[in-house]
């Protein structure tokens, strides 16, 4: 059997171990994978996502920044954000949750955890140009939309939101946060 087989097969059980939440077992093939083929990313990424749910979170860093150095993605970026915000970097965090959502701007990972961050540090004229890129991949995207809509309320720009918020609405009319966010803004 090739190297390149064994990386396959180890990696694939790995994944399925981690979705059944057996950690130990999913690590254990994370590593053969890892060790059969060290040029990969996806089992460092495996094996930070182990670390993470097991609350090390300096061996995530570690597992990320490794997955990050063979191959830097929107995921490897998004982790290390994720890491990086749960220990109250939020400011370096910002940066690379800005990253990932410059290599794949539909990275919702990426985006939930910009936006958060944005309204944290209070610099979400930061946040609008990445949730505008998003909609210009993905036009018919609602929940950017009124996520967009509700950061331009509060960056006073409501009748920028007002708009975002009928395009919602005149296509679906039953979408609650949009409806919401504009009766809030009638009141």
């Amino acid at each position: 059997m090739s190297n390149h087989l064994d990386y396959e097969i180890n990696k694939e059980l790995g994944e399925c171990y981690l979705f059944m939440g057996d950690l130990d077992k999913a690590e254990e093939y994370y590593r053969k994978a890892a060790g059969n083929n060290g040029e990969q990313c996806a089992p460092y990424l495996g094996l930070a996502t182990i670390a993470v749910q097991r609350g090390k979170l300096d061996d995530a860093l570690v597992l990320y920044n490794k997955a990050s150095s063979i191959e830097e993605n929107d995921k490897t970026l998004s982790g290390i954000g994720l890491v990086l915000m749960e220990q109250g970097s939020h400011a370096e965090a910002f940066e690379y949750f800005a990253r990932a959502l410059d290599r794949n701007p539909e990275n919702m990972v990426a985006m939930n955890c910009l936006v958060r961050e944005g309204y944290n540090l209070s610099c979400l004229e930061r946040v609008t140009p990445y949730l505008s890129a998003c909609l210009e991949v993905n036009p018919s995207d609602e929940a950017v939309r009124v996520t967009l809509a509700g950061c331009l309320i509060s960056l006073g720009r409501r009748d920028e939101a007002r708009g975002y918020l009928e395009s919602v609405l005149g296509s679906n009319p039953a979408n609650v946060s949009a409806k919401e966010l504009f009766d809030s803004m009638a009141a």
